[in-house]
Order: structure tokens, then C-alpha cells, then sequence
């Protein structure tokens, strides 16, 4: 077996399970300029997506709600990844996100565009979880579009 496979394995399931326990920017942020609801109606996993945008600019991003680990891991990366960023960059960074998981042969450049997130490449191999990674991100989608709207992975 491949060593380096199996040890990119070990930490991909490291990241994971830790954003899993110990989510970054998981709170509700009162001053949100934006909401977006998500959910995944098969499994249950449900976020509120809060933004904090000054001009183009996502000055914050927080997260509420429930899923299983790597929906909360997924979205707990997505407000770490974003933050900082313009809504143009947050943007591209989830259609490069969403390409990666979804597209039976990702480009190049939607490896390159993730940057670390590519730990994440390995779940286009379950489909049922492809709908949990990339829920926050359809969610994400909306609150940029500064639209509170309620996203399904359905």
C-alpha cells in the first residue's frame, strides 16, 4: 500500500475530526449583514451561514447549526478560508470547492483552488457525502448574494 496515501488518509480524518469537536467561528453573529439557511433534508444536518460584509469585503463569517462530522468540518474550514476574503474570491474559492467534489474528473484548477481543502477531495467517492461537505457552501452562495434564503442539498 501506498505510504503517502495512508498517511494523507490519517490526516484528512485528523482535520476532520478535529473541526468536527472543535468548530471554528461556530456562533451566531448578531451584526450579520447576511443569513442563509442550508440543509440536507436525507440526513437532517442544518446551518445558518452569517456574513459580515464591509463593501465586497467578508469581514466575518460564523456558523450555526447541527451535522454530522464532516458537514460541521466542512462548514468550520469554509468560515476560516473566506474570512478575509472578497465576496469575488469567496466566490470562486466555493465553485472551485463544490467543482472539486462534484465533478467526476476535478481540473487542475479546482485542486489548485482549494488550496488545503483538498483533504476533502476524497468524499466525490460517496455521493451521499458530497451533500454534506458542500452544504455550507450552497448556503454560503446565498448569504454572499446577501439574499436570506433557505438552500437544499435536494
Amino acid at each position: 500500500m501506498n505510504t503517502q496515501a495512508v498517511r494523507l488518509d490519517e490526516l484528512y480524518q485528523e482535520v476532520i475530526l478535529d473541526h468536527n469537536r472543535n468548530p471554528r467561528n461556530y456562533a451566531k453573529l448578531t451584526e450579520a449583514t447576511s443569513v442563509a439557511h442550508g440543509v440536507n433534508p436525507l440526513c437532517g444536518d442544518h446551518f445558518d451561514i452569517y456574513l459580515v460584509k464591509e463593501g465586497a469585503l467578508v469581514k466575518k463569517v460564523a456558523f450555526e447549526g447541527d451535522g454530522c462530522a464532516i458537514s460541521k468540518a466542512s462548514a468550520s474550514m469554509m468560515t476560516q478560508a473566506v474570512q478575509g476574503k472578497s465576496a469575488q474570491e469567496a466566490s470562486a474559492l466555493k465553485d472551485h470547492f463544490i467543482g472539486l467534489l462534484t465533478e467526476p474528473a476535478p481540473s487542475p484548477a479546482h485542486r489548485e483552488g482549494v488550496g488545503r481543502l483538498k483533504f476533502f477531495e476524497g468524499v466525490r467517492n460517496f455521493p451521499i457525502r458530497v451533500k454534506c461537505a458542500t452544504l455550507a457552501w450552497r448556503a454560503l452562495e446565498e448569504a454572499l448574494k446577501g439574499t436570506e434564503k433557505q438552500v437544499s442539498t435536494e
